[in-house]
């Protein structure tokens, strides 16, 4: 018969086998003492290490790999304003440092911006919470408790044989058996909690109401001062029938009398046309490779100094310097005759059992010429219009008043919203109906939630390790008495090493295949698909590690009464206090999984360890001159794989602010943003590329997850204050409760509004404040510093399908060299 007893000054469970050896449960303060205090160091040691080698070697091989972590500055126009960071071993550190916000925003972008200010309104945050958390709640809890401040320095006090814990909210009344059991409070100090929730909360709030204002100013002021075609365009769904013609979209727009439409661009279906263009395109890389094999060369050779800030005209006569012109194609036949031409096989009749060989470059060749001629007659054909639009005002202004305003009475016809920037826009979801991109849309949430499951059943061994009576059954020397000094690498391994990490391997898995499925959604921008990962990925992080782990600690727990389930259902207290304690137990793992993130991961960030473990691979596959121009982009930053965990951890490092022994938590998360802040600015500007832009739409997202981690954390202090039977403590979480949902609702519709329009006022006026002016190059001064590049017809940027307008990708075949030894192309 197990039997549950709680003893004074112990807020945990003390666990009886049939062999009456008692276990004490993991508590709050076990994770500064005994062998949590080992679990502790064993984790630092291992994520210090990891981290400290990672941010070395990448001190060591930034100047020399400058084409991977300076790719951005050597490529991005927008990046070429940066000061260049000097090549010593640490002399790049306060380089990076003294980088303004708003150069920042000059040259990453409003989503960059955003990003960003997270991290530092965390920073903020946490320094606060943790300051009081170290200078009145912990001498609080040792003066009601006899706790020590700091640990180690006053020992380990014990009682009846278990580890003393920080906060005995409760004792149960000692009673013949279980079901005489009572909950009676204890200590007037549970005050304090109650008054660092309303605090912490405002505390809060206040902050993300300072970083809001700050960001809508930047952003009414960055983008209220632009003209261009995306300012001045807008998305009109639910065009019927008998509009979809662009004269007389025109005509309706402007009888509306908001302003003068300069052009209108109504999507048809296009989706031939496509298919066209990449069966063309997978052609003629194949013609591509047969001439690199032909020529034994396939290396694109480009002159020192190119820099990718040059003209359309300039960059084209750049690019094709070392590559063969049509006569020298000619030349090439005859030149090398004597070397034997790639032969490609045709298979063809019944199961394409037959076949016969052919010339490759010639059979391509016929078939790029065909390509060319079906596509240039498509062209010129008439496509069914679709009920989707992009109609560019005359003015900013006008467009603003019609994204802002109901063009039309009847329901989903003539929804009018920003337009995407032209090269943000998927143009083949463009001609999708609204029947398809909803069933689109419903089945993926169905997948999503079917996953959800999958994931759930995934991590039930790694959340059961974290229990000791689990972990006792399946490794049972781990949790006998001496376990500690017989085995303790592999304790911690396996009680705390072991199951953040691999929620973490399958975090870093897992949002791939939601990019994936945001992709097949249907939507009709980039950012939209961006903004959906970063939703998706958060659901998952949260549910599957904070929800399941935290149920799965709780079921284990049930699992010693799982003979006597009735009984502890029927007891409500008991429920309740279940649940709190499966909250606290999980101290341990979150610090670990917190360190593990911050010092261990965090660093091989700087590495771009996939990027420099996949680049061997694909320069061995790498055939054609534009297969080697590929790899030497920057690679893509996406939010949606970096900025969930970051917002888990910021709501853990909430739920948790309050709690005992949470200054560990609010330790390690401090860290982490610092680390994270200084980490992720150097990859967004220098090495790393973010081509879709959301103008800043990812602040909602994340003001969205710090109201949920706020209430969670009302929620978890109400349970605890109501378990421990302080009735008039936790009344007075309800008003905080409450209070904190009228907020959210006010701050969504006074605050979300101007993160997504441009108002008025804005446009017309001078921007406040002003933007600074970093060294100019020529493309700057061209471009009014990009907010005139896609106005400028030389640029050739419009609402247009581009394979409609584009033309047609032309063959990528180097020189030959002379004799095979020279280096200069012929």
């Amino acid at each position: 018969m197990t039997a549950m007893s709680l003893n004074h000054g112990s807020y945990g469970v003390t666990n009886t086998t049939k062999n009456d050896t008692k276990l004490p449960p993991p508590q709050w303060f076990d994770q500064t003492k005994g062998e949590n205090q080992r679990f502790l160091g064993v984790q630092l040691v291992v994520s210090v290490t990891f981290g400290l080698s990672a941010f070395l070697a990448f001190c060591v091989l930034r100047p020399k790999w400058t084409q991977l972590y300076n790719a951005r500055k050597k490529h991005s126009k927008s990046a070429a304003r940066l000061p260049d960071l000097p090549k010593s071993f640490l002399s790049w550190i306060p380089v990076l440092y003294n980088i303004s916000r708003e150069e920042v925003l000059a040259s990453a972008g409003l989503d960059a911006f955003a990003f960003l200010a997270f991290f530092r309104y965390a920073i903020k945050y946490l320094s606060v919470v943790l300051f009081f958390a170290l200078t009145v709640i912990l001498p609080i809890n040792y003066k009601y408790t006899g706790e020590c401040v700091v640990p180690g320095l006053c020992g380990n006090s014990t009682t009846n044989g278990t580890v003393n814990a920080t906060l005995p909210l409760w004792t149960l009344k000692d009673g013949k058996d279980e079901d005489d059991q009572k909950f009676t409070p204890y200590g007037d100090f549970l005050w304090t909690y109650v008054v660092f929730a309303w605090f912490f909360t405002g505390i809060a709030l206040y902050f993300l109401v300072t970083e809001t204002k700050y960001i809508i100013n930047m952003r009414q002021a960055y983008l209220g001062t632009q003209h261009t075609v995306t300012d001045r365009t807008i998305r009109l769904s639910g065009i019927p029938p008998n509009l979809r013609s662009e004269e007389r979209l025109k005509d309706f727009i402007e009888e509306l009398g908001i302003g003068k439409v300069d052009s209108v661009i109504l999507c048809k279906n296009w989706s031939r046309l496509d298919k066209l263009v990449e069966d063309r395109m997978n052609c003629l890389r194949k013609l591509e490779e047969s001439w690199a094999g032909y020529l034994g060369q396939s290396q694109l050779r480009r002159p020192d100094g190119y820099q990718r800030y040059v003209t359309r005209d300039e960059q084209d006569r750049v690019e094709t310097t070392a590559l063969l012109t049509s006569q020298e194609v000619e030349q090439s036949r005859h030149s090398m005759s004597s070397r034997p031409r790639p032969i490609h096989t045709i298979r063809y009749g019944w199961f394409r059992l037959k076949h016969k060989k052919v010339d490759g470059i010639d059979y391509f060749e016929e078939k790029l010429r065909r390509y060319n001629e079906q596509i240039y007659e498509l062209r010129q054909q008439n496509f069914k219009s679709t009920p989707l639009a992009f109609v560019t005002m005359e003015s900013t202004a006008a467009c603003q008043m019609a994204i802002q305003a109901k063009l039309d009475p009847v329901p989903g016809q003539f929804l009018a919203t920003p337009a995407p920037p032209p090269a943000d826009v998927v143009w083949r979801n463009t001609y999708l109906s609204r029947n398809n991109r909803m069933a689109r849309a419903w089945s993926i949430m169905l997948v999503t939630g079917f996953l959800t499951i999958f994931w759930a059943v995934l991590l039930v061994p790694p959340a059961s390790l974290i229990n000791d009576a689990v972990t006792e059954k399946f490794f049972p020397g781990l949790n006998h008495a001496d376990a500690d000094t017989k085995h303790p690498i592999a304790t911690s391994l396996i009680k705390t090493t072991l199951p953040t990490l691999y929620f973490t391997l399958l975090s870093v898995g897992v949002p791939y295949l939601y990019d994936w499925m945001s992709n097949q959604q249907g939507m009709t921008s980039q950012s939209d698909v961006e903004l959906s990962v970063v939703s998706k990925n958060f659901f998952f992080v949260f549910f599957n590690l904070f929800a399941i782990f935290t149920v799965f600690s709780s079921v284990s727990k049930f699992y010693q009464f799982y003979q006597k389930l009735q009984e502890v259902l029927r007891d409500t207290s008991v429920v309740i206090f279940l649940a709190a304690k499966s909250v606290q137990q999980l101290t341990p793992f979150y610090t670990n999984l917190i360190i593990l993130q911050g010092l261990g991961l965090l660093p091989f960030r700087l590495l771009e360890f996939g990027s420099v473990a996949l680049y061997p691979v694909y320069l061995l596959t790498a055939k054609t001159p534009r297969d080697h121009a590929y790899l030497a982009q920057p690679p893509i930053f996406q939010y949606g794989f970096y900025l969930p965990q970051s917002m888990l951890i910021f709501v853990i490092c909430v739920v948790y602010s309050i709690l005992p022994a949470a200054w560990l938590i609010l330790v390690f998360g401090l860290i982490y943003f610092i680390i994270g802040a200084f980490i992720y600015k150097y990859q967004l500007l220098y090495a790393m590329e973010h081509v879709q832009h959301s103008t800043g739409r990812i602040w909602p997202m994340i003001c969205n997850r710090i109201f949920l981690g706020l209430i969670i954390f009302h929620i978890v202090m109400t349970g605890l204050l109501a378990a421990s039977q302080a009735l008039t403590q936790a009344v007075l979480m309800g008003p905080l409760v409450v209070g904190t949902i009228w907020f959210i609702l006010y701050f969504q519709k006074t605050y979300f509004p101007l993160m997504y329009f441009i108002a008025l006022r804005s446009i017309s006026q001078e921007p406040d404040p002003v933007l600074p002016e970093p060294s100019e190059s020529a493309w700057d001064r061209a471009t009014d510093r990009g907010r005139t590049v896609d106005t400028d017809p030389a640029t050739g940027v419009r609402y247009m399908n581009p394979n409609l307008t584009q033309p047609l990708e032309k063959l990528w075949i180097r020189k030959p060299m002379l004799n095979d030894h020279s280096d200069q192309p012929v």
